[in-house]
């Protein structure tokens, strides 16, 4: 049913990823799936953005920002070694859709938040996959 899940994480909300992450392996081990972890890092890359940085340390950040996501992944996956880790750049929901595209995801698992009262259900970037992406998404509640 599905061969693909992709798992967004915020590395600085991981609490609120927690039974995501028990539902991805769940179900991939129910239909024997490929989980992804994608994290996305901000575009800092327009040129005035990018001016007030020291050269590298863009680069740095992604570095930084992908062994970060190897142990979120090592700390809440058995067996890790099973999980592919992934980095994009952007706006995170533009990021999630063209990740969903471009790789043949099936399933999106995200969580949901409530903390912010526009998005009483479902956090900004949750509510953008929802509507835009060509696949399922199950929005799992924290």
């Amino acid at each position: 049913m599905f061969k693909e899940i992709l798992l967004p994480v915020d590395l600085q909300e991981t609490e609120l990823s927690e039974r995501a992450v028990a539902c991805a392996q769940d179900l991939a081990n129910r239909y024997d799936s490929n989980i992804t972890v994608l994290t996305v890092m901000p575009d800092y890359g327009l040129p005035l953005v990018a001016n007030y940085f020291p050269e590298g340390a863009l680069q740095q950040a992604r570095k930084d920002l992908e062994q970060e996501l190897k142990k979120f992944v090592s700390d809440r996956f058995d067996p890790p070694a099973s999980i592919k880790s992934s980095v994009g750049q952007g706006s995170p929901h533009k990021v999630i859709v063209s990740y969903i595209e471009k790789h043949g995801i099936d399933l999106v698992i995200m969580p949901s938040r409530a903390n912010d009262l526009s998005k009483l259900f479902l956090g900004s970037s949750t509510s953008h996959v929802v509507d835009r992406a060509v696949c399922s998404v199950l929005v799992v509640r924290p």
